[in-house]
């Protein structure tokens, strides 16, 4: 089945793009309000700030849509913001750093390794959490199954 067959892929598309600019904005609009508050306009940074609160609403409507509550777990979140972080480092900031030091723009060139860095730790700190869920759930699975196994004998040996 092709895409145009499917319009539901254009739709996720979609979301997702809307998604980013959502959020593009919230960070952009919080970061107007923080420079209008230090030119000492306080009445248009708390404008920028109120406006920047209905974009995040904004962008977790769109999420509720891309990540339905029901079909989410702990594990499953972990596991896209590993893939999410690892793509940023494998892939995304060394092609903007090759980009920024071939247009020889030292700034972007740290800020690229910088995040390089960053997202190195944040997929290995979500890995670490996912690793120590699953052995919690693991030990908790054998728990269930003594359990189970108990209630098993108790019921033969009442029905015997």
């Amino acid at each position: 089945m092709t895409a145009k067959q499917r319009p539901e892929i254009k739709t996720m598309a979609n979301l997702e793009s809307a998604f980013a600019g959502e959020s593009m904005a919230h960070i952009k609009y919080r970061y107007f309000a923080k420079l209008a508050r230090e030119m000492g306009d306080e009445d248009t940074a708390r404008v920028f700030e109120a406006t920047a609160d209905q974009e995040v609403m904004h962008a977790f409507g769109h999420l509720d849509l891309l990540y339905p509550k029901a079909t989410m777990t702990a594990a499953k979140a972990l596991q896209i913001a590993i893939d999410g972080e690892t793509y940023e480092y494998t892939e995304m900031y060394p092609g903007f750093r090759a980009t920024a030091e071939a247009e020889g723009h030292a700034a972007a060139v740290a800020e690229m390794d910088e995040q390089i860095g960053e997202s190195k730790e944040h997929a290995a700190q979500f890995r670490a959490t996912l690793e120590k869920a699953q052995k919690r759930f693991a030990a908790l699975a054998k728990v269930e199954e003594r359990h189970a196994n108990h209630y098993k004998a108790q019921l033969a040996k009442a029905q015997a």
